[in-house]
């Protein structure tokens, strides 16, 4: 893993060198190229800026975890942000990024468990392999690295209350599980097997090493299988959105517009060759956010 720079919180001591807050979770957001912060241009400035800082969160613990290194270092490095947010809700943060995401945790009222809960999925993540042994596990990771950051979103879009809460967590495993299937070799290659071991046994597919998953002739089925439950989420987050009124949560539908998109080009694809991962462009995805008015 590469060092972190002088003023990560990996270094103790190292705030008074840091950038100003609102500045370095600029320069994290731009250095993302996410597709994700279009949306978020729709939202009043406090709580784009709120946003802002929960990505720029996520992308600083999602690099741990996918960076090449010492899994003992992304431990003290994770271990080190999980302080952090400790000292974030207690007041005292003295990281740029936690020091932005002050003022929403006030003001928005962000649940520090959420926060915590990104990390553990990291932690998950950051481990040598990875591998998920039922859908009732996949579920449980989805909700840790996809569902907790819908939580915290929709403190900052202001719909905390009911249906929010469920559009968070079905949006959150419908987006992570397309991911999964979008991104299956290249997670192989880094030892990561999502696909749950039951689901693989199930169909008589081999389970090691796991760059030959996928060319066993019994994992369209588990592909196919794994597709349907993702659907079944997209809908439930669809109706739910359609009852809450779209328009109150514009970012999270032209997320789910994109994502079931890739998920339809990658069932039309098929699973029985897969290749390198489906990504829309940069044109495609803003024709879907006007399409759905979203910008």
């Amino acid at each position: 893993m590469n060092p972190p720079p002088p003023y990560s919180p990996t270094r103790p001591g190292a705030a008074a060198v840091a950038p100003e807050p609102r500045t370095h979770v600029n320069n994290v957001v731009a250095r993302s190229g996410t597709s994700f912060l279009w949306g978020l241009r729709v939202l009043p400035s406090e709580r784009r800026r709120a946003m802002h800082a929960i990505y720029a969160f996520c992308r600083e613990v999602d690099d741990i975890a996918d960076e090449p290194g010492p899994v003992d270092d992304k431990a003290r490095a994770l271990a080190a942000w999980r302080e952090e947010i400790r000292r974030l809700y207690a007041g005292r943060p003295t990281w740029p990024t936690t020091k932005e995401l002050l003022h929403p945790v006030q003001r928005f009222d962000l649940p520090e468990r959420e926060f915590l809960a990104v990390i553990d999925g990291m932690e998950i993540d950051a481990a040598p392999t990875v591998q998920m042994h039922s859908l009732t596990d996949l579920l449980s990771y989805c909700r840790k690295v996809a569902g907790a950051v819908g939580m915290l979103s929709i403190h900052a879009f202001g719909v905390p209350q009911h249906p929010g809460p469920l559009i968070a967590e079905n949006l959150g495993n419908a987006l992570q599980l397309t991911n999964i299937l979008r991104d299956l070799k290249e997670d192989a290659a880094l030892q990561r097997l999502y696909v749950p071991l039951d689901l693989l046994r199930r169909h008589h597919v081999v389970t090691r090493p796991a760059s030959a998953v996928f060319d066993d002739p019994g994992f369209p089925a588990v592909g196919a299988h794994l597709a349907g439950v993702a659907r079944g989420y997209y809908a439930e987050a669809d109706r739910l959105l359609s009852e809450l009124g779209w328009r109150r949560m514009r970012p999270a539908a032209l997320m789910m517009a994109v994502y079931r998109e890739t998920l339809d080009r990658l069932e039309r694809r098929g699973w029985s060759q897969i290749g390198d991962p489906i990504r829309l462009t940069p044109a495609r995805k803003l024709y879907l956010a006007l399409r759905y008015g979203l910008l």
